[in-house]
């Protein structure tokens, strides 16, 4: 039992978490808008709009769901692009280092992604940092659901590593915040990815918002300590 009770075990997020690529995201949707011929987002209009399924950001962008077809392409086109500009993101600042440093001093973590699994392995490890997680899971589906259900089926695989009231979702989407609830996990939210301040303080209290990765590992370890 000893090693359940070493602090917080961080399940992360990655895109807009630990990988900064909020404008590889929003060059890519856009080229999926013109592709239907919706007009260019903003980022801050992206920020405060942004929600999954991803279907239901588009509705509110469009004032009602893709059509089929129309979900086909834009899906499509925004991968093609997407993954062509993966390549040159940059992790967040300070990440490689916040997560060597938890390692190091025994702590475990772990990522869970809606990023298709095949490509979220390879990513990861070019960036270095694979082996500071005790697991990687990303998608392996088609659906575009949320983390909900994938964040059960993480934690299952994770039995032994942490209890669940010690667990501390850190990601940049409200969807990470719902997934977190739905385990009896808690969650810190960060604004560098796609969500507005704004939107990501509309969860309330049960998720801290917070600005650097540092002050979101150091706000869960205070949620775990107190847990």
């Amino acid at each position: 039992m000893g090693k359940l009770l070493r602090g917080a075990h961080i399940v992360w997020d990655w895109n807009g978490t630990l990988l900064h690529d909020i404008h590889a995201v929003i060059d890519s949707t856009n080229a999926s808008f013109a592709e239907i011929g919706l007009d260019p987002i903003t980022l801050e209009r992206y920020r405060d709009l942004y929600c999954v399924p991803v279907p239901l950001f588009y509705e509110r962008l469009m004032g009602r769901l893709p059509t089929d077809a129309e979900w086909q392409v834009m899906d499509a086109v925004f991968h093609k692009h997407y993954w062509a500009r993966a390549e040159a993101c940059g992790l967040a600042e300070g990440a490689a280092e916040l997560l060597a440093a938890r390692r190091a001093a025994g702590r475990t973590q772990s990522l869970l992604s809606l990023a298709p699994h095949e490509h979220l392995v390879p990513i990861v490890r070019r960036h270095g940092i694979e082996e500071h997680f005790v697991r990687i899971d990303g998608r392996m589906d088609a659906s575009h659901a949320g983390k909900a259900e994938r964040m059960v089926r993480h934690l299952a695989a994770l039995e032994g590593v942490a209890a669940a009231e010690r667990v501390v979702v850190i990601g940049d989407a409200v969807d990470d915040a719902v997934a977190a609830a739905h385990v009896g996990a808690q969650a810190v939210l960060y604004t560098g990815g796609s969500h507005s301040r704004a939107s990501l303080e509309a969860v309330g209290a049960r998720a801290p918002v917070v600005d650097s990765l540092d002050e979101a590992v150091e706000v869960a370890e205070q949620l775990a300590a107190a847990a």
